[in-house]
C-alpha cells in the first residue's frame, strides 16, 4: 500500500479521538466547549476532505475504503459516549443509542454483504449522507453547549440529534430492505 493524503487524513482522525477525550475532560476553563466543538468539527471537516482528496487526486485505496467508515463511526460513537456521560438522562441516552446501535447493524450488515459478493445493495444513500450532515450538527451544537447571541445552540442541537436518529433509523430501514433477499436465502 503506498501512503497518501487521504489515508493520513483519515488516521489523524483517529489519532484526534484520545485527544477530544481528554479535551472533553479538562477542568472548566470556561473555553473548553470552544476547543471540543473545534476538535470534532476538525476531524468532519477531514473527513469530507479525506474522500475529496482521494477521487479527485485519484488516491482511493482499499486501506482507506475500510478505514474512513471505521474513523467516523469511532468519533462519532466516543462523542456520544461523552455526551451522556455529561447527561445521562433517556433524553440524551435514546437518540444516541439507536445511532450508535445502527452504525454497528449497518457494519455489520455490509460485512455480511461483503462476504455474500453484493455490496452494491449497501453503499451510502442520500439519505445516510443527510442523516450523517445532521448528525455532525448536533453533536457539534450539544459540545459547544453554550447559545451564541440569541441562536438556542443545545435546543437545536437536540432537535438535530433527533431528526439525525429518526434518519438513522430510517436509512437502516432501507438498507435492510435492500438486502433483505441477501439475508433470508439459503446458505
Amino acid at each position: 500500500m503506498k501512503w497518501n493524503i487521504p489515508n493520513t487524513l483519515t488516521l489523524l482522525r483517529i489519532l484526534l479521538i484520545p485527544v477530544f477525550v481528554i479535551a472533553f475532560y479538562l477542568p472548566d476553563y470556561g473555553w473548553n466547549n470552544i476547543l471540543t466543538t473545534s476538535i470534532f468539527f476538525i476531524a468532519g471537516i477531514s473527513d469530507w476532505f479525506d474522500g475529496y482528496l482521494a477521487r479527485k487526486l485519484n488516491q482511493q485505496s482499499a486501506f482507506g475504503t475500510f478505514l474512513d467508515p471505521v474513523a467516523d463511526k469511532l468519533m462519532v460513537a466516543t462523542a456520544l459516549v461523552l455526551l451522556v456521560g455529561a447527561d445521562p438522562r433517556a433524553y440524551m441516552a435514546v437518540p444516541a443509542a439507536v445511532i450508535i446501535g445502527r452504525e454497528i447493524a449497518v457494519s455489520a450488515l455490509r460485512e455480511w454483504m461483503a462476504n455474500v459478493g453484493d455490496t452494491t445493495k449497501v453503499k451510502v444513500s442520500l439519505i445516510g449522507k443527510i442523516k450523517t450532515t445532521a448528525q455532525m450538527l448536533a453533536i457539534g451544537m450539544l459540545l459547544y453547549v453554550e447559545p451564541v447571541g440569541m441562536f438556542p445552540t443545545n435546543e437545536v442541537g437536540y432537535t438535530l440529534l433527533y431528526l439525525a436518529a429518526a434518519l438513522t433509523l430510517w436509512s437502516m430501514i432501507i438498507y435492510l430492505q435492500a438486502s433483505w433477499a441477501s439475508l433470508t436465502r439459503d446458505a
